[in-house]
């Protein structure tokens, strides 16, 4: 089966030039793209620069992807607070959020849910990750191994459909190379994305693994996707397979509980998921 599944980071529906806040405009530029599952960061809830609004619940309706998941990463001076979400055409079940912050730096967190695809008549299991990386090498690095290592993930199998994706400040290209050992696999050239206006880095993209491959990943390039945001977004199409004769029974997912962050410990605030 076929999957269309964007990154974007929406710098919080404020457009990378013209400083305008306009959700609708970032609703028109995601639903372009008729996506299946949106990895969006920078995603605003109760914020005064966004209207106070609860931009998870607005892109979902406005998008039409009406399963969504939410998670608060930084407060904002004046209130409010923003992080990344997940939407889907699929319902989401698991979600957890996975802390990834390298003191003394700004929170960064992975958000991870999985979902079931109707493939052949029965469904497979995908797992996604939705991550906004740090600004500074060490910390990515850092980050990335906190990832590889945390719950479910680790104990995976390899075989199981995987998608990371989302902003990762990729400055110098190369974090890649730590997700290939992993068994991920990306673009033999990853499109540049930021600035949105004229593109000069490629900070953010995707990568899959398991029983997944990844047919095309381009950049956004209509008037609208170079306007609503400081960063382009990412269009990765992406085919999910049947399962391999050798992992039936493996590729259930199920092995986490719900509520619990990257280190099994039950977490005190849990992301909005519907």
């Amino acid at each position: 089966m076929k999957l269309r599944i964007i990154t974007w980071n929406i710098h919080k529906c404020i457009g990378g030039v013209d400083r305008r806040y306009d959700l609708a405009r970032t609703v028109a530029a995601l639903a372009h793209y008729q996506p299946d599952v949106a990895l969006l960061q920078e995603v605003d809830a109760g914020v005064r620069r966004s209207n106070g609004d609860a931009q998870v619940e607005l892109l979902a309706e406005g998008v039409g992807l009406h399963h969504r998941a939410w998670f608060p990463n930084v407060k904002v001076r004046g209130g409010g607070t923003y992080g990344n979400a997940i939407l889907s055409r699929f319902p989401l079940d698991e979600v957890r959020n996975i802390d990834l912050t390298v003191a003394p730096k700004k929170r960064r967190s992975v958000l991870h849910a999985v979902t079931r695809v109707p493939l052949d008549g029965h469904a497979r299991t995908l797992h996604l990750y939705n991550m906004h990386l740090g600004l500074a090498q060490y910390e990515r690095r850092i980050q990335l191994a906190t990832f590889l290592a945390s719950h479910p993930f680790h104990g995976l199998h390899h075989d199981t459909p995987v998608v990371v994706g989302g902003d990762l400040n990729d400055v110098w290209g190369n974090l890649g190379e730590l997700l290939t050992p992993a068994g991920f696999r990306g673009a033999d050239r990853r499109p540049r994305t930021f600035p949105a206006w004229g593109p000069l880095r490629a900070l953010d993209s995707l990568y899959v693994r398991g029983t997944l491959r990844l047919l095309e990943l381009t950049r956004g390039e209509t008037e609208l996707a170079k306007r609503a945001s400081d960063h382009r977004p990412l269009i990765a199409d992406v085919v999910i397979e049947a399962h391999r004769e050798a992992h039936r029974g493996h590729d259930h997912g199920r092995d986490a509980e719900a509520g619990r962050d990257g280190h099994g410990h039950v977490r005190a605030d849990r992301p909005v998921s519907g």
